[in-house]
């Protein structure tokens, strides 16, 4: 196989790559006769590019491949999870911060639904954390109007099917009852649309909030409603399998741990940044003199400080 076959893939996952849309959205785009390759206008998605074709949407040169990125987000109630709405109602992506580049949800959350909001650049991560083969739980806290039962739990574990849609297990627990409502923790793998509340509505509980409090390892936590958190890469790459992108040099170490060989802090004069083994080295006690541990012309003697004298 040449270098070239192996770069070479389908038209819809090198624009969902490019942040631009996600593989659906970019078939239609093509039906709809917006994309072209080298001049020529596509008719169909059936088509493979290589990094030398030259791809336009709606005559504009597709965006360079950027590094995957990961944004946790705290979605309010009230706004769509979509980039337009026919209603005219405010978007999650009208309240993003500008200097975020264009993204797109992993997943969604309805219109009165609240909580974590996974956001990227990148359509192919977006459809991996999606899919329900990559097994990540999604966490929710739930208030309903009433008091549900154990055996309620009990039927979500064993799945419902409800008005011919199969729903899968659903881990729930009560958690607190007060006054005409309740409050409780449900997960599960696959979310179909509008999951929570329509299972609930067939128990004969009415959701009265909704909250995403996490997607798989990462927590809404304490990130405050409106706010948007980057995820480290290193959590893309351990967690996610992610490849290692060479920007990835440029991040700050995490903390209590050594930045990467050759890369220096800023600020510091080399002559401070002596280490032993990894370590700083320490000045030697009162009294005496510290070793040295290399050649005295590349590394300075640390001197022993004089005793200071009990005499007033």
């Amino acid at each position: 196989m040449t270098t070239e076959t192996e770069q070479t893939e389908r038209i819809a996952k090198r624009m969902a790559r490019a942040g631009l849309c996600s593989r659906r959205e970019a078939e239609r785009w093509i039906e709809a006769g917006r994309v072209a390759v080298n001049g020529r206008t596509l008719e169909s998605a059936a088509v493979n590019v290589t990094p030398n074709d030259q791809i336009t949407v709606d005559g504009k040169e597709l965006p360079a491949i950027e590094r995957p990125r990961l944004w946790r987000y705290h979605k309010p109630a009230g706004l769509v999870t979509s980039h337009r709405d026919e209603k005219g109602r405010e978007t999650v992506f009208e309240k993003l911060p500008e200097e975020l580049p264009r993204v797109i949800s992993v997943g969604r959350l309805d219109l009165n639904s609240e909580g974590l909001l996974l956001l990227t650049n990148d359509g192919e991560l977006a459809r991996k954390l999606e899919l329900p083969a990559t097994g990540w739980k999604r966490k929710y806290r739930v208030r309903v109007h009433g008091h549900p039962k154990d055996a309620d739990m009990q039927k979500l574990a064993k799945g419902l099917t409800i008005d011919g849609i199969k729903y899968g297990s659903i881990d729930g627990t009560i958690d607190s009852t007060k006054g005409a409502n309740s409050w409780l923790t449900l997960s599960f793998r696959e979310g179909k649309n509008r999951e929570v509340r329509k299972v609930m509505e067939h128990l004969g509980y009415q959701v009265t909030r909704l909250i995403r409090v996490s997607y798989g390892p990462l927590q809404l936590g304490d990130l405050p409603a409106g706010a948007v958190d980057e995820v480290k890469s290193k959590i893309l790459r351990d967690q996610m399998g992610v490849a290692k992108f060479e920007e990835d040099e440029a991040e700050p170490p995490v903390k209590g741990q050594r930045p990467p060989r050759g890369i220096r802090s800023k600020g510091r004069p080399a002559a401070s940044r002596q280490t032993t083994g990894g370590r700083k080295a320490s000045p030697a006690p009162s009294g005496k003199t510290a070793r040295s541990t290399g050649p005295s012309s590349k590394r300075p003697t640390l001197r022993a400080r004089p005793a200071r004298s009990n005499k007033s």
